[in-house]
């Protein structure tokens, strides 16, 4: 066993682990935060997206001993997020929301985008928009409703769109 000492979602946690546990399954069964959700558990589908020190990472393949010091932040961690909440509701109004299991990772991801490329506001944008989601498998939507959240809430935060 290793002592493990970081922060998750605002609070200094330290525990035990074996070395070979995943970040993923310290956050869901030593701190119950099972919004990270584990799909494929090879860092393909991106269900499991957090983010480490302010980058999103995939949790199933990092080792938690290897997150020593660091600040990890789930789904849950988001909740008094501004942008997360003006992601929430685009999602809910542009229909991206299907059966639900890649939308925590999702919605990590896309904060991400919208706070690293707050300039993607165009239609043209598109592209670049799908390419900064490849690493986040949806197996319902398409897709189409997800790109068009984003996008709602880039041109919200440009100012360009009121909705």
């Amino acid at each position: 066993m290793k002592t493990l000492n970081l922060t998750v979602n605002g609070q200094a946690v330290s525990a035990a682990v074996e070395p070979r546990t995943h970040l993923a399954d310290f956050l869901r069964e030593h701190e119950g935060l099972t919004g990270t959700h584990l799909g494929c558990e090879h860092g393909v589908c991106g269900a499991c997206t957090v983010e480490i020190d302010g980058a999103p990472a995939r949790s199933c393949i990092q080792f938690a001993v290897r997150c020593e010091g660091a600040t990890v932040r789930t789904i849950e961690g988001f909740e008094d997020d501004a942008v997360m909440r003006q992601l929430r509701a685009a999602f809910s109004a542009e229909h991206a929301l299907q059966c639900g299991y890649c939308t925590p990772g999702m919605l990590v991801t896309a904060r991400d985008i919208v706070m690293r490329l707050p300039h993607l506001t165009g239609a043209h944008d598109e592209a670049r928009i799908r390419v900064e989601l490849a690493g986040n498998l949806c197996r319902c939507t398409g897709y189409q409703g997800i790109v068009r959240a984003i996008q709602r809430v880039l041109r919200q935060r440009a100012g360009i769109d009121a909705a």
